[in-house]
């Protein structure tokens, strides 16, 4: 589903682009107070594409459901999906306070410390892993970034982009808390999005919103209606990667779908809160 575009972020240069993105995270000012929450993920995020699949994340993680084959993506076409609420409540900090935050994990400690979050706790676990995440290098053919802050965000993309006239696509759920079941596409169901150059945000686990950001040229995005079998109905934003030749071959997505590096394009539909930007024009 396409979200506001137009709307002002902030302080901006001259012609530069006024975008909002509605992805269920708000822009906070509050000061940070004790105990802040920080949301666990079960394993590693499958969208990092350098990462080879653990047995966690292969039996728990709802996810890895997401993922399907470019072929199998047309109208009538049934798959099972869990759109589980993954990431939620975090909200962005106006980015000049998000730029005077450490974001490291050099001093990991520190921002744990600031954010009151035990050493040895899950959260801490999901705090260094998103930190990790973030300090991965980029696969070949991908331009990477973790955006602290939504003006980062706009900018990192619309650059990657080469224009401001941008579109941003996210996925939404008629229901909260569906299950895992049969969803099927729509007649009139599946429509491409302009240009194969795409900008894909996922929402990281942390103290404040986080979004892994990577953008590349051999990609094909996709809206798509589906409805569940229990009537839930659902506006889907899907990413096609066509050249998955410099994945890790042990990827979560390989072991799903049970094809090779590079054999065919692999798609994942984006969970809650992730969103993908395209060219508008």
């Amino acid at each position: 589903m396409a979200v506001g575009v137009g709307v002002n972020t902030g302080k901006r240069k001259p012609g530069g682009p006024r975008v909002s993105v509605g992805v269920g995270v708000g822009v906070g000012g509050r000061k940070h107070h004790r105990g802040t929450s920080v949301n666990v993920r079960v394993g590693r995020m499958p969208f990092v594409y350098r990462y080879a699949a653990t047995d966690t994340q292969l039996h728990d993680d709802p996810n890895v459901a997401l993922f399907f084959l470019e072929k199998d993506l047309h109208p009538g076409a049934k798959m099972k999906l869990h759109f589980a609420n993954t990431i939620s409540g975090a909200s962005f900090l106006p980015r000049r306070a998000a730029d005077s935050i450490p974001f490291s994990s050099t001093r990991l400690r520190e921002i744990l410390d600031r954010f009151s979050v035990e050493p040895n706790s899950a959260e801490a676990a999901a705090v260094k892993q998103t930190l990790r995440d973030c300090e991965e290098p980029a696969v070949r053919g991908e331009r990477k970034t973790c955006t602290t802050s939504l003006e980062a965000m706009v900018e990192f993309s619309t650059s990657s982009l080469g224009t401001t006239k941008v579109k941003v696509a996210s996925t939404t759920v008629s229901k909260e808390g569906t299950p895992a079941q049969e969803y099927t596409v729509a007649a009139s169901g599946v429509r491409e999005m302009g240009g194969k150059e795409l900008v894909t945000c996922h929402a990281e686990p942390y103290a404040y919103a986080i979004f892994y950001c990577h953008a590349t040229s051999t990609s094909r995005g996709y809206e798509v209606d589906m409805v569940g079998k229990d009537g839930t109905t659902v506006e889907a934003a899907a990413v096609c990667h066509t050249d998955t030749t410099a994945w890790n071959p042990e990827h979560v997505a390989f072991k799903v779908l049970d094809i090779k590096p590079g054999s065919a394009p692999v798609c994942h539909f984006l969970p809650h809160d992730h969103v993908v930007w395209s060219r508008s024009d």
